[in-house]
């Protein structure tokens, strides 16, 4: 154990690839007197908003469980999806609270997920995966009914998830998906194409703690369509826990938790209400991605980070908290910043307009001020996201509107002097 450690709370948890949400672990852990172990998965993205690295994972299972006992780690949970893998490989080897292992690959592989979820009876999408053009047009042609998605096998992110509406754009999507590295830089090696699910898609983000679940929010996502058969993120909505919806929802999500063997830790479900009811889009063992967490609290009262990092260090008041549902406390609208074209990432000024919106809550900008953007075709190319709260609904409507706006006029004005591409 490094000499700087020694002197320091004695119970520890390893976070794995903690980016995004994740990167708030150490404090949310800290709170509770526990000290976090920041781990690198050979997978993880660069995020400049992470936790230092305190161990590099080379592949060597047992060499980094080894590093993790000298550093006295007591749990293991996953930052992001990319950590996913190692982390419940890690608490398997540790001995440590973790997640069920007789088919961990359903926890990250899309395929294997859905398969996993029909076997517990529950509704999916239908479905085939394949590396073959032929066989995805011939499922495709087949079914008859237009639009398909294909994405790959272990997309992360609505990374290369292409919406199809014949036989042409399924053989394009699937050289896209085929020929080029996904977000991780590894190649894929199949293609997953699933029905298009018509209905209202929601985001459940749970915590367990020994099969335990609870419920912590449920958003409802509004998209919109964009060049190149994308559909992108609009807004979410939260809903209260008595709302009928919502009780649908959790019920079908912790059914889903359970299929898939979340035992422990959090998790972020993806899924569509359709006219037959809840249908599993994709469910990730992690917390949930593109978060503030003062922001959530601020509706809920608390959030999934606070309420993971209770499940770790105090799993007895957690428990408590479980047996209570979720609260919703005001209203709230997380904005998806859309780039109508090509420009530049905002300087502080130019976001004063934002700031001064009567509703503003937060926001989050993923690159520096003057580089250059393109215009938004997926999550990857968002400049960011602002939260808007407010006890009126109704001013929430105002502010979005009037931020689209802002959007659609000077807010991301190009300049000769841009830097580099903020997506490159």
């Amino acid at each position: 154990m490094p000499d700087d450690f020694r002197d320091l709370p004695t119970r520890c948890c390893a976070a794995v690839d903690a980016g995004g949400t994740g990167r708030f672990l150490p404090a949310a852990l800290a709170r509770h007197g526990m000290r976090c172990i920041h781990v690198q998965s050979p997978d993880m993205l660069p995020d400049p908003g992470s936790p230092a690295v305190d161990l590099h994972h080379d592949g060597d299972l047992v060499a980094t469980a080894g590093a993790l006992r000298e550093y006295g780690v007591d749990s293991v949970i996953a930052g992001t999806e990319s950590g996913v893998e190692l982390a419940d490989a890690l608490a398997g080897q540790l001995g440590l609270p973790g997640n069920g292992m007789r088919n961990p690959r359903a926890r990250r592989n899309k395929y294997e997920m859905a398969l996993a979820v029909q076997r517990a009876g529950l509704a999916i999408a239908e479905m085939m995966h394949s590396g073959s053009a032929d066989d995805l047009v011939s499922w495709a042609t087949a079914r008859d009914e237009w639009p398909v998605v294909l994405k790959p096998t272990e997309s992360s992110g609505a990374d290369q998830v292409i919406v199809c509406f014949d036989a042409g754009d399924v053989r394009a999507a699937r050289e896209v998906i085929m020929t080029r590295p996904n977000k991780y830089g590894r190649r894929n090696k199949a293609v997953l194409a699933q029905e298009f699910l018509k209905g209202d898609e929601y985001f459940i983000n749970t915590i367990s703690r020994d099969r335990v679940h609870y419920v912590a929010e449920i958003w409802c996502y509004h998209k919109r369509w964009v060049q190149g058969n994308r559909v992108i993120y609009d807004y979410e909505s939260p809903l209260a826990a008595a709302d009928p919806v919502a009780v649908e929802l959790a019920a079908y999500t912790l059914a889903v938790l359970d299929a898939l063997e979340i035992h422990n830790g959090a998790a972020h479900t993806e899924v569509m209400r359709t006219a037959a009811g809840p249908v599993l889009i994709e469910c990730g063992a992690r917390l949930c991605g593109s978060q503030l967490p003062d922001m959530v609290s601020r509706c809920f009262g608390t959030s999934q980070l606070e309420l993971t990092a209770l499940s770790i260090a105090r799993p007895a008041e957690f428990e408590l908290v479980a047996a209570t549902p979720f609260d919703l406390k005001t209203h709230a609208r997380y904005v998806s910043l859309i780039s109508p074209r090509p420009g530049v990432v905002p300087s502080e000024a130019a976001l004063q307009a934002i700031y001064s919106l009567p509703t503003f809550g937060g926001m989050k900008i993923k690159w520096s001020a003057g580089q250059s953007l393109p215009e938004t075709v997926d999550l990857a190319t968002s400049p960011g996201y602002v939260y808007l709260v407010s006890d009126q609904p109704d001013g929430l409507e105002r502010d979005y509107r009037r931020l689209r706006e802002l959007e659609a006029g000077p807010l991301y004005a190009a300049s000769a002097a841009s830097a580099a591409p903020a997506w490159a």
